[in-house]
C-alpha cells in the first residue's frame, strides 16, 4: 500500500453518507490523506447494487466514490448502534452525514446535542433542500433536482424539449462545495478551536450553476432555452461540421477568431461588418456558421483540432468515453487509477508537495469493523447485535493479517 503523505493526513472522517453527494466528498478528503471510516446502514449502500457492471458483487457506481475508505457497517437505528456511533466521533475532525431531515434529532443526535457533545467536530450535511423553507426536509435526486432548479430548461437542441444533464452534474457540485465547506471549517477552528455545522443541498447548489442564465436574465429580463451546442453569450462556441467528425469551437475572443479564420482559409471573415466583434458575431451567428461549416468541409477533424489548439485556439474533437480514457494526456495526467482489478479516476486537484494518493480501493461491506473497532479499543461482541457483516469482517482480517 502506498504512503499517505496526503495534506489532510491527521484528519479522521466519520462518512455516514450514501449514494454520491456525500460519497464523492468522502473519497476526495480520502485522496488527500484524511482516515475516512465509511459507515452503512445494514442493507449496504444502495449504489453497492447500481449496476451492471460489477467487480466481487459491488457496482461500478460504489466503486466511484469510495476509494480509500474503511468500511463498517451499523445499525444506527438501535440504540446501540448510535452509542457506538459516538463513540467513533469522539475523536474525529468531520461528520458527514446525508440522512433524511430529523433522523438525528429523532435519535436524540440533532446538531444542538452534536456541537455540544463534540465542540470540535465539523458536522458536514448534504442534503436535497435543507431542513426549512418551503421545500425543507423533502427527498432529493440529481436528476429531479435538474428539473427544479432549471438545469434542464436550458439543456437540449434549439426548440427542442427539456434534457438532463448525462452526468450527475448537481450531486457532484454538491459534494465538492461539501469538501470546500469542510476545509473552511476546519481552516476557521484552527484560530477559534470550535466546529461548526456546514450544510450543502442539491437545490442550493444547482441554482449555483445556472451562469451565465441567471445572470442574464437578472439584467435582460429573458427567460433562457435550449439552444443544443451553443453558447448563449459567445460565437463561435458550437458544434460545427467538418469533412469528417464534428468539431467544437469554443473562440472567446476576436483574436481566436482571426486565427481560426486564417487556419481554415478564411482570412476576410473578421472584417466582415457583421462578424467584426463577439457581440456582432453573436446577431448573425446563424449566417456565421454556414460560412465557418462551408470553409471546414474540406478540413479533417482530429487534424484541424491539433493544428488550432496548438495555434490558441480553444477546441475539440468530439470524443468518446474509451476515446478519452485512451488518450496519452489523460494517462499523464494521471486520471485513471489502478488498484489490483480496481480501476477508477484520479483527482483533478494537484498539490506539488502533498499530492494525492491512491492507497487501497473501495471497500468490501464490512470489511473493516474488526479493525476499526481495535483501533478505538472497543470490543466487537458488545456490540455485535448492531454489527451486520461483523463476522465476515474479522474473517477478512485475519485473511490479511
Amino acid at each position: 500500500m502506498l504512503p499517505n503523505s496526503g495534506s489532510l493526513a491527521k484528519i479522521k472522517v466519520i462518512d455516514a453518507s450514501r449514494v454520491l453527494g456525500g460519497p464523492y466528498a468522502g473519497q476526495v478528503l480520502a485522496d488527500h490523506g484524511a482516515d475516512v471510516i465509511k459507515i452503512e446502514p445494514p442493507a449496504g449502500d444502495e449504489t453497492r447494487g447500481w449496476g451492471p457492471p460489477f467487480l466481487d458483487g459491488a457496482a461500478s457506481y460504489f466503486l466511484g466514490l469510495n476509494r480509500n475508505k474503511r468500511g463498517i457497517a451499523l445499525d444506527m437505528a438501535q440504540p446501540a448502534g448510535l452509542e457506538l456511533l459516538t463513540q467513533l466521533l469522539a475523536d474525529a475532525d468531520v461528520f458527514i452525514e446525508n440522512f433524511k431531515t430529523g433522523t438525528l434529532e429523532r435519535w436524540g443526535l440533532g446538531r444542538d446535542e452534536i456541537e455540544r457533545r463534540f465542540p470540535r467536530l465539523v458536522h458536514c450535511r448534504v442534503s436535497g433542500f435543507g431542513a426549512d423553507g418551503p421545500l425543507g426536509g423533502l427527498p432529493g435526486y440529481d436528476a429531479a433536482i435538474q428539473a427544479s432548479c432549471g438545469i434542464m430548461s436550458v439543456n437540449g437542441e434549439k426548440d427542442g424539449t427539456p434534457l438532463r444533464v448525462g452526468l450527475p452534474v448537481v450531486d457532484m457540485v454538491t459534494g465538492l462545495n461539501a469538501v470546500i465547506g469542510i476545509l473552511l471549517a476546519l481552516n476557521e477552528r484552527a484560530t477559534s478551536g470550535k466546529g461548526q455545522f456546514v450544510e450543502t443541498t442539491l437545490y442550493d447548489c444547482g441554482v449555483s450553476l445556472l451562469h451565465p442564465h441567471l445572470p442574464n436574465y437578472y439584467l435582460s429580463g429573458k427567460v433562457a432555452g435550449p439552444t443544443g451546442n451553443a453558447h448563449p453569450n459567445i460565437c463561435p462556441y458550437d458544434t460545427f461540421a467538418t469533412g469528417t467528425d464534428p468539431i467544437f469551437l469554443a473562440v472567446g475572443n476576436d483574436r481566436q477568431f482571426a486565427t481560426l479564420c486564417r487556419l481554415i482559409g478564411r482570412d476576410d471573415l473578421p472584417a466582415d461588418p457583421r462578424f467584426v466583434t463577439n457581440r456582432m458575431r453573436n446577431t448573425n451567428r446563424d449566417a456565421l456558421k454556414i460560412q465557418l461549416e462551408a470553409a471546414l468541409a474540406a478540413h479533417d477533424c482530429a487534424t484541424l483540432a491539433d493544428r488550432l489548439i496548438k495555434a490558441g485556439v480553444p477546441c475539440g474533437a468530439v470524443r468518446s468515453i474509451d476515446q478519452v480514457v485512451a488518450d496519452p494526456h489523460t494517462q499523464h495526467r494521471e486520471m485513471i487509477v489502478d488498484i489490483g482489478s480496481y480501476r477508477g479516476t484520479g483527482s483533478p486537484i494537484k498539490l506539488s508537495r502533498t499530492p494525492a494518493s491512491y492507497r487501497t480501493a473501495p471497500p468490501g461491506f464490512a470489511q473493516h469493523t474488526a479493525e476499526v473497532l481495535a483501533d478505538h479499543g472497543i470490543d466487537p461482541d458488545r456490540y455485535r447485535d448492531v454489527l451486520p457483516g461483523l463476522d465476515a469482517g474479522l474473517t477478512d482480517t485475519a485473511k490479511t493479517a
